[in-house]
């Protein structure tokens, strides 16, 4: 393997602290064309599914079966959410908001170069062109965070696959720190409440409030993925800031894929058995998802309340994501200075001792015959 290194490098170049923001990636146009090819990445992904020990029938099903029928009417959805204005899908413009409100207010806290970048796990920008980015401008020290606020191998840990095999083509690799979950970060849950309470304040007090996270398979639960524990402590925090008895929340699980069985309530299920249990008025929040896209506003906003109403409930509301509250992107910044701690361009910084020093090395570099 030829391992990538920085060409021309310049000794004495300024060094930089980088922060890599992921999330989870969204189709280039909600067209069928566009979708095949993302969803083909996502669910050839091992993490995301994984397949018996005889692989080649997944991927049998999956060329065979899904990538024919499933891009068709993905793609009817993602219309349906399509931004018209920005270069995409919810989550792609939300996810740009957040990273300059965050980058705002951490920069203030670094005395030297800070640089920032968006990556996503499937589709574009992608998280090696991300990295390449961040590279480029001399960062290195690197700190990825994932917007997933539990952790769970089909997303967290396929952020780190992809990170590392980006990284296992460089010949010069960045410190590393990793944020592998934050699910109950003071700020997080602050700023979850915080939506509840000003959501309520104008929609008023619900019957129930119901909690809906992605879902994922039972046998990864049993394997020992900790994602649906970490969900229920999310909630407890929640409800105990609002107040909550146990009987006036609920957590749920949403978007199945497959026929086997996954963590459960399922939402579309609670969503149906709800008015027959004499419970008609709800809200509905999913505090896993750190910004609005194709599952919140159409699964949830749309799909889930048909369930519910046609089951006979009265009211149904759904309470956005955090998105790019300023209450969130201050949690998010807070996490961030939490894990920068202690390197160079964080504490201690002095911009003329660290200009002294960078023209003693270039300098002692071109003493001895290097060109830059």
């Amino acid at each position: 393997m030829l391992y990538q290194g920085i060409s021309n490098y310049q000794h004495g170049s300024e060094s930089a602290t980088g922060i890599l923001i992921t999330n989870l990636g969204t189709p280039d146009a909600p067209t069928k064309e566009a979708l095949k090819p993302y969803l083909k990445e996502f669910l050839e992904d091992p993490r995301v599914v994984e397949p018996p020990p005889a692989r080649w029938i997944w991927k049998l099903i999956l060329n065979g079966i899904i990538l024919r029928t499933r891009p068709a009417k993905s793609a009817e959805a993602y219309a349906t959410v399509w931004d018209s204005e920005g270069p995409g899908a919810p989550l792609l413009n939300i996810s740009l908001r957040q990273l300059n409100a965050v980058a705002d207010k951490v920069r203030p806290h670094f005395g030297g170069r800070v640089e920032f970048a968006l990556g996503m796990r499937y589709g574009n920008p992608s998280i090696a062109s991300a990295l390449k980015e961040l590279r480029d401008k001399g960062c290195q020290r690197l700190v990825v965070v994932p917007l997933y606020p539990q952790y769970a191998a089909a997303t967290t840990a396929s952020t780190f696959d992809a990170v590392t095999a980006e990284l296992q083509t460089w010949r010069w690799i960045p410190e590393l720190r990793f944020v592998n979950k934050y699910h109950r970060h003071p700020g997080y849950i602050k700023a979850l409440a915080n939506s509840i309470r000003e959501y309520q304040a104008e929609h008023g007090q619900p019957e129930l409030l119901v909690m809906s996270y992605h879902g994922i398979p039972q046998r990864y639960l049993d394997n020992g993925d900790p994602y649906h524990c970490e969900c229920h402590v999310t909630s407890r925090l929640v409800a105990e800031e609002l107040g909550l008895s146990k009987e006036q929340y609920k957590v749920t699980f949403q978007s199945r894929f497959g026929k086997e069985e996954w963590i459960k309530p399922y939402t579309d299920e609670t969503m149906m058995a709800l008015p027959k249990q004499g419970i008609k008025n709800i809200q509905v929040i999913c505090p896993g998802f750190s910004a609005d896209c194709l599952e919140t506003i159409e699964e949830i906003g749309e799909e889930n309340r048909e369930y519910f109403e046609e089951a006979g409930g009265e009211k149904f509301g759904y309470i956005p994501c955090l998105n790019d509250r300023d209450d969130h992107t201050d949690a998010l910044a807070e996490l961030i200075l939490q894990h920068t701690q202690g390197w160079y361009e964080r504490d201690g910084f002095d911009a003329e001792t660290d200009q002294k020093e960078r023209d003693t090395v270039k300098a002692n570099a071109k003493a001895m015959g290097c060109p830059f």
